[in-house]
């Protein structure tokens, strides 16, 4: 018996997909899910996409947004937390923001759980500054610490809790150090 050879999906089939439990990305012409996240990483996305938005939505300069999918360059990706600047938040006739994100976001950070592939998900980052990002954070909650990628192709390492985390000039009056975010992780004091 012959089979057919293996075709892969397109991106507009992808698209034309249900979305799945937890989200699915579309990279390379290959599905692949999101790990389901768990509670340190859940916890920072909150927490962060909270400061996020109170120190960028008063003044209507930017805003983050949750496991927003963006699909851009041939890619269909969710970031952990998506920063749009206002003027580039895609809207429909009514002014609503649309359903559909065709554009890269401005700020793109992933938070890295335990079984995701970091490389994964700097090809992602990477990806997000060839296509305009400002920059590109990976939190990695056990490792206490805070990639910063810069276009081109800049990296740079944050593990000291005394370390103030580099933002995009957009959103300048964003103020967090290392210490600061993986502080958010204490719920209760430690057991002694």
């Amino acid at each position: 018996m012959l089979q057919a050879p293996y075709q892969p999906l397109t991106l507009e089939e992808f698209l034309q997909l249900p979305e799945t439990k937890p989200a699915s990305e579309y990279i390379n012409g290959q599905i692949i899910q999101k790990p389901m996240p768990k509670g340190k990483h859940s916890l920072l996305q909150t927490r962060l996409s909270t400061v996020l938005n109170a120190a960028l939505q008063p003044d209507r300069i930017a805003w983050a947004f949750s496991e927003l999918r963006c699909t851009f360059g041939g890619r269909s990706t969710i970031p952990d937390v998506c920063i749009l600047t206002w003027s580039r938040i895609p809207c429909d006739d009514n002014g609503e923001i649309s359903n559909n994100i065709e554009t890269h976001p401005d700020w793109s950070i992933e938070i890295l759980s335990p079984e995701q592939s970091q490389t994964r998900v700097t090809k992602n980052i990477l990806h997000c500054l060839r296509y305009g990002s400002q920059m590109g954070w990976l939190i990695d909650p056990d490792e206490q610490t805070v990639l910063v990628y810069l276009p081109p192709a800049q990296v740079k390492i944050f593990d000291q809790p005394t370390d103030r985390l580099p933002v995009p000039a957009f959103a300048a009056n964003v103020h967090l150090t290392v210490g600061e975010l993986f502080s958010w992780l204490v719920v209760r004091p430690p057991i002694s």
